[in-house]
């Protein structure tokens, strides 16, 4: 079933609703080889939550996006995940240029252990959404939108890697930690979703697709 998200755009401003914005997204798709090859030849955009948090160890309110120590850090066990899934992901031969980070650290840390550290660069309104006002979520909102909908060129892909507050905010989804998400950008009709790779589903595809997990 095909999830296509939209923007209402209203004379009062822009306001965001996913289609079906009161029901909580089901239409989950497991990534299967097919459509790894589509996302080789570029086109499609990259959404990954962050690798496994300490949850014992929450972020501070308001957050100082600029201290790593007032905020949910990665487990060791995250970050052996993350380089276990850059690993596979490495395998796949999924092109991509930059790589869009939120600024919270776990989002940071997650971008430069799972993908080139070079690529790497910090998009402020990419930033955890569930501490925020409504006032305060819109241009995050705004700017996830858009990340998602605007067209990439063939040969490429874009990445963002974010939160899951973020993603429900687009489309009711709250994947597991350390999820890929694909889509396709829309333009101006917005963007579909194609297909999820969580962490437990690597050693399945890449079984699949002849690769020792």
């Amino acid at each position: 079933m095909k999830k296509v998200i939209q923007l209402l755009v209203l004379s009062i401003g822009l306001i965001f609703f996913p289609a079906h914005a009161d029901d909580e997204f089901k239409d989950i798709v497991t990534a299967t080889p097919a459509l790894i090859e589509q996302l080789r030849q570029g086109g499609y955009v990259i959404y990954m939550r962050h690798g496994k948090t300490d949850t014992s160890i929450p972020d501070q309110v308001p957050i100082d996006l600029s201290d790593c120590a007032t905020q949910r850090p990665l487990t060791t066990e995250g970050k052996a995940e993350l380089a276990q899934i850059g690993g596979f992901f490495k395998q796949l031969a999924i092109p991509y240029n930059a790589v869009l980070a939120s600024p919270l650290c776990r989002a940071v840390e997650t971008a430069k252990i799972v993908f080139d550290p070079s690529r790497v660069d910090v998009e402020i309104n990419l930033q955890y959404t569930a501490a925020l006002t409504t006032a305060q979520k819109q241009p995050i909102i705004q700017t996830t939108f858009e990340l998602l909908s605007k067209p990439v060129a063939a040969g490429t892909n874009r990445v963002l890697v974010a939160h899951g507050p973020n993603l429900v905010e687009m489309m009711k989804y709250f994947p597991p930690e350390g999820s890929l998400v694909f889509f396709r950008p829309l333009d101006a009709s917005g963007f579909e979703y194609i297909g999820t790779i969580t962490p437990d589903d690597w050693p399945a595809l890449l079984t699949q697709m002849g690769f020792t997990p």
